[in-house]
């Protein structure tokens, strides 16, 4: 995708030797990146939600490890620093899956060509994101296409959270039919939720929305029910950060009641997502584990002030206790397909294993 007409992925590897990313963190009132050297800089990156975003995540993590190895390229010290990254979000199941890939490699490789190895694995990994993102796009793009008709109608499409480039390499998973939709020529309004309590659909979506000139509207979270009552929403996608073998979806929390109100109103609800977020050992929802956050990102908000400042203010009482539960499970029942680079399913152990038939219960 393009920032002012330049074409960005959200990692690469420099020629010095560092891996940059786009600071998500700084976003949307300035565009700036950042150099990861170490691995407890990827560690951090990926703690403080500088990068975010299941793909994105796996992506950070597999070049975390390849920092590691280039340090000390010992078994005991890969071992630690794969705890360390797998610490930071353990509800994203692309962190595992990208730290087990880097692993296999470096197992696979000869001694003095281990931190070689690692890191074709981690451009490798990056590559292969960017290819099933488009391929989300093109099979995303044709449920867009037969919902618009022949006549082409405007279509109101609302997402939760971010799902776009910026939360993969390139491309997204959830907006990227959206975008082909839009270079398609398909009239598409975007609603866009602020995604409390970070912000991620107000500060992310409608960053790149904007950036590729996809026409959009952020609304407040709990706006959604009522738009759809009126018959302003025509389909609801998002991504998901982990999907159980059954088709449970885990995604940032507040999908649940949006997929609720879908239901209720008659409305299809997708999600959309790559085959490495899929959780084959698990068959359950509940047995996901769910992020919690610091309390600080409910009790306070970050902005920028009429004077151009940068600030964080408290919006709670100060003897006010916050609960900051990162994610939600969305049972497979209320999901209408999944949408992923082979194609589209039923959110069901049947529907993935039509899709994935090498893949089902393999952990």
């Amino acid at each position: 995708m393009k920032i002012s007409d330049t074409h960005y992925r959200t990692i690469w590897p420099t020629a010095a030797g560092s891996v940059r990313v786009i600071d998500q963190s700084r976003l949307p009132f300035e565009f700036t990146t950042v150099d990861l050297e170490t691995l407890e800089d990827a560690a951090r990156a990926i703690r403080t939600m500088v990068v975010r975003g299941a793909p994105l995540i796996g992506a950070a993590a597999a070049y975390g490890l390849a920092l590691a190895a280039r340090s000390d390229a010992s078994d005991q010290r890969l071992d630690q620093a794969a705890r360390v990254l797998q610490a930071t979000r353990p509800t994203a199941v692309n962190l595992a899956w990208a730290l087990r890939r880097i692993r296999a490699a470096l197992a696979a490789a000869r001694p003095g060509e281990r931190v070689e190895a690692a890191f074709l694995e981690a451009a490798a990994i990056c590559d292969a994101d960017v290819e099933q993102c488009r391929s989300i796009g093109v099979h995303g793009l044709e449920i867009i296409r037969a919902l618009a008709g022949p006549a082409g109608r405007r279509l109101n499409i609302l997402t939760h959270c971010n799902a776009g480039w910026l939360a993969c390499v390139d491309w997204g998973t959830a907006l990227a039919p959206i975008y082909m939709a839009h270079d398609a020529g398909i009239a598409v309004h975007v609603w866009v939720d602020e995604t409390r309590p970070r912000n991620q659909g107000a500060a992310l979506t409608a960053f790149e929305l904007g950036a590729h000139g996809v026409a959009h509207t952020v609304i407040a979270d709990n706006l959604g029910g009522h738009l759809m009552q009126r018959g302003a929403v025509d389909m609801v996608i998002v991504g998901s950060d982990r999907t159980t073998a059954a088709g449970d979806v885990c995604n940032k929390v507040g999908t649940y009641l949006k997929a609720l109100a879908a239901r209720d109103n008659r409305i299809p609800f997708y999600a959309a997502l790559p085959s490495s977020s899929i959780d084959w050992s698990l068959d359950h929802g509940r047995d996901i584990p769910i992020e919690e956050r610091s309390a600080m990102e409910v009790t306070h908000v970050t902005g920028r002030t009429a004077a151009g400042a940068i600030e964080t203010v408290r919006v709670v009482p100060e003897t006010s206790p916050a609960l900051n539960l990162a994610f939600d499970v969305t049972p497979a029942s209320l999901v209408t397909a999944l949408i992923t680079e082979r194609g589209v399913c039923p959110a069901s152990h049947a529907g993935l294993r039509s899709l994935y038939p090498d893949r089902e219960a393999t952990p």
